[in-house]
């Protein structure tokens, strides 16, 4: 069973926020014929970082809830210019949307075990992926989701 990542998703409003950030930041890795695949860049690198490429995602936290996935496909630890120990997550470019559940702020990013982990949200079928974000959000925090 994958091991997951979550992590606040810090100046991102919504799903389509973090979309537009990941959509324009793969357009400019495009433009400067980059990889195009994004790096999360933290301070600590992971210590089961094997069980997390064996399937896992990071989840976001977007304010408050958890709101989306981005599958991890590397795990690179790295010195940054100033000499301090960081670490590039490589994350999958299709960021999915899964069932809000509220989250409280915390720092850093944390393990998140496969059992926990909200499902995904088919948003192509017709139902609970139609309706807006908005009120998918609002109803999970009054707990209706």
């Amino acid at each position: 069973m994958p091991l997951h990542l979550i992590k606040l998703c810090v100046g991102a409003d919504s799903l389509s926020d973090l979309r537009e950030w990941m959509a324009a930041r793969m357009s400019e890795a495009k433009r400067r014929r980059a990889p195009l695949r994004h790096a999360h860049v933290t301070r600590m690198t992971p210590k089961r970082a094997a069980d997390i490429l064996d399937g896992g995602s990071l989840y976001w936290v977007i304010r408050g809830q958890i709101g989306a996935r981005q599958r991890v496909v590397g795990v690179e630890p790295f010195v940054d210019g100033d000499g301090i120990g960081r670490c590039k997550l490589w994350l999958d470019g299709e960021v999915v949307a899964v069932a809000p559940r509220p989250m409280r702020a915390f720092q850093g990013w944390r393990y998140f075990e496969a059992k926990s982990a909200p499902p995904d949200i088919d948003e192509s079928q017709p139902g609970f992926a139609a309706m807006p974000e908005a009120l998918r959000r609002e109803l999970a925090g009054l707990g209706l989701l």
